[in-house]
């Protein structure tokens, strides 16, 4: 088969299987996995060879650390640290402990009946590794789509997907150095292994920021997109080559790339520039460890792999619970926290290709291990789905705290009439809040981020704790009696979301949804918006009265031309005569 042949070939299975994804609703990685499985020497045998693919799947791990240190930030790692070096450390920590000693402890048991274990405690260290990783990619796309990145739960799985992205680069340096140990000293090999990696970081983050930050300046000065992007590509694939060359790995090089560029002003420009490779190469990644199943061998263990494939599940989830509860969160949210981070990973697979490179893994092993993986992560859209199921079945308290929750807001709220729900207190949110007060207009704001709530009542503003998205809340917080709703942060899925609850049981109260810009305009509007603000469009209105303003033009004049402009394009204020004093700003 041709290159041309081969790369047509994995395309249209591409596309075929994540068109069947976004249709059912799954996310787009899973696909990728089923047209590996699909094409692979052990399925359909389209492709009998591999081994030139996995190459290049090289470079979509690569891109994934790249793209894990370009979001990699000390502001945001403060903000969160008792979630990631609480939360997130322990789970890690314990779940590696864990492996090193369940393997000791099997070993005895079987040495004292008699039998041999020859599964050493660096394979369990890597098997141990494989199975503290969750799946970024799969959990926080959905989230994303159920609009729960900030709630409780929410905030403890990002601590603990953000710990499990550092703890990759010391795994990628420790698995190839417990390999070399031979008759070595464990503590000398492991000690030479980390100076080793602390000299190349050092040495690349001291001197490395000011000479990333003055070149990608001189050329960015070219002002050439091609140019620009050869030179990203050359810096991330040339700091893998270099650590690659020291005895480290290409995905560690690929992280500092990413950390180094992180410090400079071109930071976004380099998020969208690297973007399409990143998913491209990484979809190519997930299709290289769909084509490592062996069905024969999964048959033929069947019991293994529904095996590996349960108890890593249940045992994860159950020690993120512990260590939640322990941090105080309660039952539900520790529930739903073990409940999103119980599959596999796809630095899992990493982690376990570095360990079957180095021999620590039993070529017998791979296919059911790699099987039991791939399962639970094709499980994890569905676990999730039911998530809240199973925190009512199993956590009775959880469903008692929501409700008393929602009657102490509706108690709180029963008196009020002809307000106004604003979904959502971040900056707009509280803006307009303020705006109202200042109106005596009443109103009730609903945040699902418990500190914002909490700070927003030491101020003396009705804000209640709840998740607009949910028809509970909007009931508590008096929808059929309100005068309008505000969806203030945006979010078009939750925008649609809260449009739904509001045409359904509330039609006659208008809603008006904030976005980033025009795209889904016509969407929103078809839903139920009664006005849709675009961000862009207020932000050039605000830029042109500034600029009209400080050349001279006088401010009346300003303001009537901003105000015609938003006649245009506001339904309500194309109603509004332009010379009724009531309607202009004094």
């Amino acid at each position: 088969m041709t290159s041309l042949e081969l790369t047509l070939l994995y395309l249209c299975a591409a596309v075929v299987c994540v068109v069947g994804c976004r249709l059912m609703h799954l996310p787009v990685m899973l696909g990728y996995l089923f047209a590996g499985l699909l094409m692979g020497p052990n399925a359909l045998a389209l492709i009998q060879d591999s081994v030139a693919v996995e190459h290049l799947a090289e470079f979509g791990v690569v891109f994934l650390m790249f793209v894990i240190g370009l979001e990699f930030n000390l502001p945001k790692l403060h903000q969160m640290r008792k979630l990631v070096f609480g939360l997130g450390l322990g789970q890690v920590v314990l779940t590696l402990l864990g492996a090193v000693v369940v393997n000791f402890g099997i070993g005895w048991l079987l040495h004292q009946m008699g039998f041999t274990w020859r599964v050493s405690w660096q394979t369990a260290l890597v098997l141990g590794s494989a199975l503290a990783m969750s799946s970024t990619a799969i959990v926080v796309k959905l989230m994303v789509d159920r609009v729960e990145l900030e709630s409780p739960h929410g905030q403890r799985v990002m601590g603990v997907l953000l710990f499990q992205d550092l703890a990759v680069v010391p795994l990628l340096v420790l698995i190839p150095a417990v390999a070399d140990l031979g008759d070595n000293n464990i503590a000398q090999v492991l000690t030479m292994a980390l100076l080793k990696a602390a000299l190349l970081v050092g040495v690349l983050l001291w001197g490395g920021q000011g000479a990333m930050r003055a070149w990608l300046r001189l050329v960015a000065k070219r002002k050439s997109d091609e140019l620009f992007m050869l030179n990203l590509l050359l810096m991330t694939l040339g700091l893998a080559w270099l650590t690659e060359l020291a005895g480290l790995s290409l995905a560690m090089g690929a992280f500092l790339a990413g950390m180094l560029i992180a410090e400079t002003n071109f930071k976004h420009k380099v998020e969208a520039d690297i973007r399409p490779f990143h998913d491209l190469l990484l979809g190519l990644f997930f299709i290289t460890i769909g084509m490592k199943l062996d069905w024969e061998v999964v048959f033929d263990s069947w019991a293994w792999v529904v095996s590996l494939s349960l108890v890593p599940v249940l045992i994860k989830a159950g020690l993120v619970f512990v260590l939640a509860r322990v941090q105080g969160a309660p039952a539900g949210v520790s529930l739903r926290t073990g409940l999103y981070l119980a599959q596999a990973g796809e630095f899992g697979f990493v982690l376990l290709s570095l360990g079957q490179v180095h021999q620590l893994i039993p070529a017998t092993w791979v296919s059911p291990i790699l099987a039991s993986m791939v399962l639970s992560m094709i499980a994890t859209p569905f676990l999730i789905m039911k998530a809240d199921a199973i925190v009512n079945r199993w956590v009775s308290s959880d469903w008692l705290m929501q409700s008393l929750a929602l009657t102490g807001m509706a108690q709180r709220t029963i008196q009020i009439e002809n307000h106004v729900i604003v979904c959502g207190y971040g900056r707009s949110g509280h803006n307009l809040v303020e705006l109202l007060k200042l109106e005596h207009i009443a109103y009730v704001a609903l945040d699902s981020d418990p500190d914002k709530v909490q700070a927003a009542r030491e101020a003396g503003n009705h804000v209640e704790f709840g998740d607009a998205t949910r028809l509970a809340s909007l009931m508590s917080a008096g929808l059929v009696r309100a005068a309008a709703v505000a969806v203030t942060y945006p979010d078009t899925p939750s925008a649609l979301k809260v449009l739904a609850w509001v045409k359904e049981h509330a039609p006659h109260v208008p809603v008006i949804v904030r976005t980033h810009d025009d795209k889904d305009l016509e969407q929103l509007r078809q839903a139920g918006a009664a006005e849709v603000v675009p961000e862009v469009i207020e932000g050039s209105l605000m830029l042109a009265s500034q600029t009209l303003a400080h050349i001279g033009i006088p401010l009346k004049r300003v303001i009537r031309l901003v105000q015609g402009q938003r006649m245009t394009r506001y339904a309500l204020m194309r109603n509004t005569d332009p010379t009724d004093d009531e309607a202009m700003p004094k």
